[in-house]
This record gives structure tokens, C-alpha cells and sequence, in this order.
């Protein structure tokens, strides 16, 4: 009866941290699939603009992006480079610049279709307006040489003239 004592004891010793100290849980999320590594080579190349933000994004944007990867093969070559600027601009953005796009892209849709063309036709116009500026590289004035202290005060006092630009539509 002593072995059997001693044998308890010694498994009650072994066996109570065990039951006392329970593992550690942690309340970790599960990991947001799929995970870059885990997408195919050609999503990669085709996501490759959003790389460096993939870890962050939830889980419905990153199905978003696979789903338009797996679109990208189908796409016109105009379309696939469309998309590639447009992603890399999204890339560029700010989050808090992100998040006004989305508003922005919420009240577009709740106006009604025609003011929605205006909209848009206003869009398109500043967008082709850019594109030109863009085309034709604006000449680089040169300063003259001034040479007295008179002509360098009077080239100080004359206004300078500054190009004005449209506001875009807020809506």
C-alpha cells in the first residue's frame, strides 16, 4: 500500500502543473488567406503593384484582387495596362486618401444617372486635359541675367502671373 501511496503522490506531483497551468492560448487571428507567398507566380506578376501592402489588406480585398488577376489573362492588352496604372496608383495612395476615393465612389453611385454622366464627362475632360500636359513638356524659362540692383527690385515688384486651374467636381 506505501508503492501505491508513493506512486500517487508522484503522478498527483507530475500530473497537477499539467492540469493547473493550461497551455497558452493565444487569441491570435488565423492568418489572412491567401498570403502572398501563396498565390500562383502569374498573380504574383500581376499583383505585383499591391505587393508591398498585401500583408495589411483583409480578406475581401485580397479575394477582389485574385478574382481581377484571374480576369487579367482574358483582358485586352489596353485593358491590362489600364489596370496595371491603375493599381500602381492605387498603391500610391495615402489610406486616408484611399478611404475619400470610396466615399467619393459611394455618392457617385447614389446620384442619379444623368448627373452621374456629367460626372463623368467633367472626369474625362480634366482626364484628357492632364494626359495632353503630360504629352507636350512645358518649356523652362530662363531668368535673365539682371545686372543692376534697380532692374533686380523692379523684376521683384512685377506680378507674377500664375496659371489657374479648375477645381474638380466634388461630387
Amino acid at each position: 500500500m506505501a508503492k501505491t501511496l508513493v506512486a500517487l503522490i508522484v503522478w498527483l506531483c507530475l500530473a497537477f502543473p499539467v492540469v493547473a497551468a493550461p497551455g497558452k492560448t493565444e487569441n491570435k487571428k488565423p492568418p489572412v488567406r491567401p498570403a502572398w507567398s501563396e498565390l500562383s507566380p502569374a498573380h504574383q506578376r500581376t499583383l505585383a503593384p499591391l505587393a508591398a501592402e498585401w500583408d495589411t489588406m483583409d480578406a475581401t480585398r485580397r479575394k477582389k484582387w485574385v478574382t481581377i488577376a484571374e480576369r487579367y489573362p482574358k483582358m485586352k492588352p489596353q485593358e491590362q495596362q489600364r489596370l496595371q496604372k491603375r493599381m500602381a496608383d492605387w498603391a500610391k495612395l495615402t489610406p486616408a486618401q484611399r478611404k475619400a476615393a470610396r466615399e467619393n465612389y459611394q455618392k457617385l453611385k447614389q446620384l442619379p444617372p444623368e448627373q452621374r454622366r456629367e460626372v463623368r464627362a467633367k472626369w474625362q475632360q480634366q482626364q484628357q486635359q492632364q494626359q495632353q500636359q503630360e504629352a507636350t513638356p512645358a518649356a523652362q524659362p530662363t531668368e535673365p541675367a539682371l545686372e543692376t540692383p534697380a532692374a533686380e527690385a523692379a523684376a521683384t515688384t512685377q506680378p507674377v502671373p500664375t496659371p489657374t486651374a479648375e477645381a474638380p467636381a466634388s461630387q
